[in-house]
């Protein structure tokens, strides 16, 4: 596990309720990005928690049982529309924003994991570059966005049998793109990005399975 920053950063160390934001889902061509946001209470422990991606599956959705039990938890997501709509970028940001406005508790300050800070939080915030392995609110809140996404990449999986999307979540694997050149896109995939761009001018748009066959 993780040696967190011991102490953090003065504006947040006099916060009472600090906020940890994350997301998880900027790289797939397929499938929304989502956003956590998490305030841990004094007495979480921290040692447990780490960068979700250097975790397990089964230890993520573990800790992330443990967090959603004990701390206060908001999650957002931006689908596929949304993103070609707005850009990853700004799409992301918004996913946060969504996050720390939709959680039960509103924060006195938060700490958002990369290089930005989205417009329009409640609150001030710090943006902290690879926040998610420094800080434990920040892991804890990409503990939830990454399981949270994982669950919907696997129901779309059953809603577009073929694609793999519970294997790859998304991502440009190579079962993900010739399963496209095979398949065609479907409603979840990110219309802005190359791999899917190259196919519009393909006629297949593959439609949800309600029985889970192709």
């Amino acid at each position: 596990m993780p040696a967190f920053w011991p102490d953090l950063p003065p504006a947040a160390s006099k916060a009472r309720f600090l906020a940890g934001i994350d997301e998880v889902g900027r790289g797939p061509l397929a499938g929304p990005v989502v956003a956590a946001a998490v305030i841990l209470p004094d007495d979480f422990p921290r040692d447990d928690l780490a960068d979700s991606k250097t975790l397990r599956p089964a230890r993520r959705r573990e800790l992330a049982n443990r967090i959603r039990n004990h701390c206060a938890v908001a999650i957002a997501s931006l689908p596929a529309p949304e993103i070609d709509r707005l850009n990853i970028r700004a799409a992301s940001l918004e996913a946060m924003r969504r996050a720390a406005l939709a959680l039960p508790v509103q924060p006195d300050f938060a700490l958002i994991d990369g290089r930005d800070i989205p417009p329009g939080l409640p609150c001030p915030a710090q943006a902290i570059i690879k926040g998610d392995a420094m800080i434990a609110a920040i892991a804890a809140a990409s503990i939830i966005a990454k399981v949270a996404r994982d669950a919907m990449m696997t129901k779309a999986a059953e809603e577009f049998p073929g694609y793999g999307f519970d294997q790859h979540m998304g991502y440009g694997a190579p079962a993900h793109l010739a399963a496209l050149r095979a398949r065609g896109l479907t409603p979840l995939h990110r219309l802005s990005f190359a791999p899917c761009r190259a196919l519009l001018t393909v006629p297949m748009q593959a439609e949800p399975c309600e029985n889970g066959t192709p």
